[in-house]
């Protein structure tokens, strides 16, 4: 993969000199031949700060984005990581504004919706890789701790999915009786709860493992199986099922 990322790129180079198009002098020529690369050799050609600059200059068209796309890289580390930076520290990146910010959000937004279009409506025990890949999307770059239900039909298709709580980096709120309530409101039959852990590691607490039990005696009340409890931490995940605490 890397090597013909590496062989698109410099096809694209190579197609840049050859046509460098109507504007190839200064940012507005660069921005054209960024513009052929990516058309051109696909989104692989482009590194990271390339991607930042190609959002950037559709909301700054009047700005110089490589120096902002440079100190994002610097501050977050990654495409994937400036997107989903918080807001507020976006907004106090030198040079990128409102308008900047607004446009890494909306990109942030548009890979989301695009990962739950993957696992909405389906059976979601049958695409267990694709649902721990929509899981990390969500939940590995928040900062705090965020607790989640997948509400499932009777067929295990994904109903909805929603956050039920906010908390701090190592602690999050959780009220059985409403998780159970909003199941019977969606007219769910089962359920798969999801936090993370801001740290990295996934490994269960004994205020997780409480949680989890009360829950499950809750859902079970009203006939409802919960399915599993997901902790997602920063590229990794542990889920209660398979490691036998539920």
């Amino acid at each position: 993969m890397q090597k013909q990322a590496r062989t698109r790129a410099g096809l694209a180079e190579t197609l840049d000199l050859l046509d460098p198009g109507p504007a190839a002098v200064g940012a507005e020529g660069h921005r054209a031949r960024m513009r052929t690369r990516l058309l051109t050799a696909g989104p692989e050609a482009l590194a990271d700060h390339e991607l930042l600059e190609m959002v950037l200059f559709l909301a700054l068209p009047r700005r110089d984005t490589k120096p902002i796309a440079r100190t994002l890289m610097g501050r977050f580390g990654s495409f994937a990581s400036a997107i989903a930076a918080p807001l507020a520290d976006l907004r106090a990146t030198e040079g990128l504004g409102e308008a900047g910010a607004a446009a890494l959000k909306t990109v942030h937004a548009a890979a989301l919706r695009l990962a739950r279009a993957e696992v909405m409506h389906r059976p979601v025990l049958n695409n267990w890789d694709r649902l721990m890949e929509y899981l990390n999307i969500v939940l590995a770059r928040e900062r705090v701790e965020q607790f989640r239900v997948l509400f499932l039909d009777n067929r295990n298709r994904l109903l909805a999915d929603e956050a039920q709580a906010r908390g701090t980096v190592n602690h999050t709120p959780v009220y059985p009786r409403e998780v159970v309530k909003r199941a019977l409101e969606l007219h769910a039959t089962a359920l798969i709860v999801v936090h993370n852990h801001p740290s990295g590691d996934p490994t269960p607490s004994q205020d997780d493992i409480e949680m989890t039990a009360e829950i499950k005696r809750a859902a079970q009340s009203l006939s409802i199986l919960l399915h599993d409890h997901v902790i997602v931490g920063n590229g990794k995940w542990l889920s209660f099922r398979r490691e036998g605490l539920l």
